[in-house]
């Protein structure tokens, strides 16, 4: 299918150095983007889909990076069905796994945790909830596992491991777990701050540098935060990448956004929402830590957007994140919402007020034009003016 979005006020390319993208057209073709700028008149004569975005602002679809998939769109820690669906109407479009963590009864033996990660990753292989794309499958650390075991769960498909939950006498024992892991391949994530649920323990700045993950999970708290002083000591004798969460400490999210700034290492700030947990489920979580960041620090909005796509999209080695040719054509179109006191998207954003969605594009499949169910509406209209294919993309009623 060919699908082209145009009369965009504003396109955010995701990528934070270079934020924006110049033209006011998006070209997709299948499941990829095919052209961002301008579009030309047969070029859009050409497309099966044709958006008019009214002049919105179009963003890569947010990537949640700190999601406790289970099996479905399941959460049995808040017994709700369809979270994941509904989280699309927050303009995400991938999902990243922290661990099947709140599967009942999850094993905890060496076999037990292979199992659950191999079949976490085989079930969401090819299942969209919504038109989500879930990177499932990450392996809880216990005691037990060998690197053979981790080069057997990269054979098999399985990319991430979490360090966090497991049955070590000190969370200083991760260490040669993760070195084995990174070894094997995988992206290694940890747990950071205070205890949060029955078996897991504290871990601090100095835990972190010991074990060395590529992530540093919810390192603004889930939800309890570490030291104060250890956030630039992560920043400045590692490498790994920062990941602030909405389920956490607001002050130490600004916190560590500042110093990642004044380091030199905004590359690897990334944002996720820790959800769904004691927390609850956020279908907004994304767009309210964006807000958040924008709106209580002296940086642009677009900075965060890009945090939220283009920077963990890097982190996690993915084709989406950022609008550009070849790219994964995932989507969100983006305005002030109806009502507000600002007139852009952007600019409603750094007053504080999380943005309105038009529109959500995912494997260059519209899932919805003209308004999510779960943000306000937006001042502008999307909407489709042209269509040779048989689907309503009108969204749902509440």
């Amino acid at each position: 299918m060919k699908v082209a979005i145009v009369n965009l006020g504003e396109i955010v390319s995701g990528d934070w150095r270079k934020p924006f993208a110049a033209g006011d057209a998006i070209l997709i073709e299948g499941e990829r983007i095919a052209a961002v700028g301008s579009a030309s008149a047969a070029a859009i004569e050409g497309a099966d889909v044709v958006i008019d975005a009214g002049g919105m602002t179009a963003i890569p679809g947010l990537i949640d990076s700190h999601v406790h998939v289970t099996f479905g769109d399941y959460t049995p820690r808040q017994r709700t069905v369809g979270f994941l669906e509904s989280y699309v109407h927050g303009g995400v479009t991938t999902a990243i796994s922290a661990s099947e963590v709140h599967v009942p009864g999850r094993p905890r033996d060496p076999e037990g945790v292979k199992a659950l990660a191999i079949a976490a990753q085989r079930s969401f292989a090819d299942y969209r909830p919504g038109g989500m794309r879930v990177i499932a499958g990450s392996v809880i650390l216990e005691p037990g596992l060998t690197a053979a075991d981790f080069r057997e769960l990269a054979q098999k498909g399985v990319r991430l491991a979490k360090a966090g939950f497991g049955a070590v006498k000190s969370s200083y024992d991760y260490a040669p777990l993760v070195a084995d892991a990174n070894a094997a391949g995988l992206l290694t994530t940890c747990h950071t701050g205070g205890s949060s649920i029955p078996g897991s323990g504290a871990i601090t700045g100095d835990h972190l540098l010991k074990i060395r993950p590529h992530v540093s999970f919810h390192t603004n708290g889930g939800p309890t935060a570490m030291p104060d002083a250890d956030f630039e000591r992560v920043i400045r004798e590692s490498d790994m990448a920062l990941q602030v969460c909405t389920a956490g400490n607001l002050r130490t999210t600004l916190l560590c956004a500042r110093l990642a700034a004044e380091h030199g290492a905004f590359d690897r700030f990334i944002i996720g929402s820790d959800t769904p947990t004691g927390s609850g489920i956020m279908p907004l979580g994304m767009l309210y830590t964006i807000a958040h960041l924008a709106s209580l620090t002296e940086m642009p909005p677009e900075r965060f957007i890009c945090a939220a796509t283009g920077s963990n999209a890097r982190v996690y080695s993915l084709d989406s994140g950022v609008l550009a040719p070849g790219k994964a054509a995932d989507i969100v179109l983006i305005d002030a919402p109806e009502g507000g006191t600002q007139t852009t998207a952007l600019a409603a954003i750094k007053h504080g007020d999380i943005a309105a969605i038009g529109a959500v594009v995912t494997a260059g499949v519209p899932r919805f034009v003209g308004r999510s169910r779960n943000t306000p509406a937006t001042t502008r209209k999307a909407r489709v003016v042209s269509s040779r294919v048989m689907q309503d993309f009108a969204p749902a009623g509440h």
